[in-house]
């Protein structure tokens, strides 16, 4: 599926009252996306990662993001709604998962997780669309992204919005976008699962 070209043919459907929810995951992986929707959609952030172990690195991100929406010059004003942050929730998620492999069976449910929280959230404050920043990322799978947000298609009135995000150089300009505007980028997901398996990477390196 080329789930770029199908986003591309859902925009030809906006108007100016059009509006996004926007999951976001981090300021970085937010930039080329903003970048590319920002004149388009009314959009605001939902900032939902309870896969985000450490609070102080929960905290970074989330600031780092605040900061970033005030300077990107975009059309219309973007707006940032904070979910829950109980790290039990994803812990619950991931019990027996924990020996997972990086891209596998719980970083699935992981994205569904967040997903649904979206959905919900679009739902209840009647966005046009919901979608995540997630696709941006060439290490997460975005099959399953899409997959998820088609089977939440049936369950919420909000419609999710096909994305591949790095599709057209997304993720290239993402890290250009991140030196010009000086972000903070992370080298990890952000759960307590991914650090480890980064921190045995690197002493594999050494």
């Amino acid at each position: 599926m080329n789930y770029d070209l199908m986003m591309e043919e859902e925009i030809k459907k906006v108007t100016p009252s059009t509006t996004l929810l926007l999951h976001a995951c981090c300021a970085p992986c937010s930039s080329a996306v903003l970048e590319r929707l920002g004149n388009l959609f009314k959009i605001t952030i939902f900032f939902y990662n309870p896969n985000i172990t450490e609070r102080l690195e929960y905290q970074k991100r989330l600031d780092e993001i605040k900061k970033f929406i005030k300077k990107i010059k975009t059309k219309y004003p973007i707006s940032l709604i904070e979910g829950r942050y109980d790290q039990n929730e994803f812990f619950s998620m991931a019990r027996d998962l924990e020996n997972e492999p990086e891209r596998g069976r719980r970083c699935y449910k992981c994205y569904l997780l967040r997903l649904e929280e979206t959905a919900k959230i679009a739902e209840e404050n009647n966005f046009s669309y919901f979608t995540t920043t997630l696709s941006l990322s060439p290490y997460k799978n975005s099959n399953w992204i899409n997959e998820i947000g088609e089977s939440l298609n049936k369950e919420y009135q909000s419609n999710f919005l096909y994305s591949d995000f790095k599709k057209k150089n997304g993720y290239k300009r993402s890290i250009e976008l991140s030196k010009e505007f000086n972000l903070y980028r992370q080298d990890y997901c952000g759960c307590i699962y991914s650090k480890r398996a980064r921190q045995l990477r690197k002493n594999n390196i050494e």
